[in-house]
């Protein structure tokens, strides 16, 4: 098991509201959350560091790498509203930050067990020889319209308003996570990414680039070189995890 990530502010944005973390919780165990704060929204790259750094420490204090995988996504859950809480109470201590909040995405890695967790359009793909699998659904306004078959996921792309998200990490005092619990093999990679890599970049594309492209130490850089080709408008974030 091998991870790399990567965040950039892309080419038009001054500011970097995106943040990640990584960390080894043993020889077959890890974590890593990618959140990305609120575009627009005051203090966006407060909310993205507060509710990494908080989701990271309570994963620190909770997780053991034999527990059994239902105790973890318990922990998982509890690990998001812990992230939710620090986030909304910091966001009622000044006028400057109040409204603040952040999608949040993390990938568990229990042995040979996967663990996502998620808030928001912030990503987690699945990507092997077989394929490539989108775990998470995106808490948006247009996923909805999608799911409701009102738009294709085509039309989707290029939607107005795509971007609003109906679920953030400390906007409201309490946020329901979506988690999702998947089998890990040799040859299996996860990807997480802000939805400034996923607005940019095709599924088949991030296949391509992740499973056969060149070495898997460069591709986040490849993923955002990619971006930044095709105007890179948003910040961009991408964490990679490889099983061989």
């Amino acid at each position: 098991m091998r991870f790399w990530g990567l965040t950039d502010p892309g080419n038009v944005r001054a500011q970097n509201q995106d943040y990640y973390l990584i960390e080894r919780l043993g020889k077959t165990s890890m974590v890593a959350v990618v959140c990305d704060g609120m575009g627009g929204a005051k203090s966006g790259n407060v909310a993205s560091k507060i509710a990494a750094e908080a989701f990271l420490s309570e994963v620190d204090r909770a997780i053991k790498p034999d527990m059994p995988v239902e105790k973890a996504e318990s922990a998982l859950r509890e690990a998001v509203l812990i992230a939710n809480a620090a986030v909304y109470e910091n966001a009622q201590l000044s006028e400057e930050m109040n409204g603040m909040g952040t999608t949040l995405v993390a990938a568990l890695v229990l042995g040979k067990t996967g663990i996502i967790v998620n808030v928001g359009d912030s990503r987690a793909y699945l990507l092997n020889q077989s394929g490539v699998q989108c775990i998470t659904t995106d808490h948006s306004f247009v996923e909805m319209m999608v799911q409701r078959g009102e738009l294709s996921r085509e039309q989707a792309k290029s939607y107005p308003g795509k971007n609003l998200i109906t679920r953030a990490v400390g906007t409201e005092e309490t946020v329901q996570a979506d988690v999702f619990r998947i089998p890990l093999q040799s040859g299996d990679n996860l990807l997480l990414c802000s939805d400034g890599l996923s607005n940019l970049l095709a599924d088949q594309e991030l296949l391509f680039e992740v499973v056969h492209g060149a070495r898997k130490e460069d591709c986040c850089s490849r993923l955002l070189e990619i971006a930044k080709k095709r105007g890179a408008p948003d910040n961009v974030t991408s964490v990679l995890i490889s099983f061989s």
